[in-house]
C-alpha cells in the first residue's frame, strides 16, 4: 500500500469495505475469546491477533475515507 492511486474505483472501495468487516469481523471474534481465556500465553497471543486486525480495519479505514476523490 505504498503507491495508492489518487483515485480509487468504486470496485476499489467496495473490496476494501469488504476487507474492512472481516478484519472487523476477526477483531471482534478474538477480542471476545479474551474474556474466556486462562491461559496467559494462549491470551498474550490472542490479544495479538486482536490488535492485528483492529490496526488493520484503522489503515483500512483511512484509505476509505480518503476516497473521497473516486471514480
Amino acid at each position: 500500500m505504498k503507491n495508492i492511486p489518487e483515485m480509487i474505483s468504486t470496485k476499489d472501495i467496495a473490496y476494501i469495505k469488504d476487507m474492512f468487516n472481516w478484519n472487523y469481523i476477526l477483531f471482534k471474534k478474538y477480542d471476545n475469546y479474551l474474556e474466556n481465556i486462562e491461559d496467559e500465553e494462549i491470551c498474550k497471543l490472542t490479544n495479538e491477533l486482536s490488535n492485528l486486525h483492529f490496526n488493520n480495519c484503522n489503515e483500512l479505514l483511512n484509505l476509505l475515507e480518503g476516497s473521497d476523490n473516486c471514480e
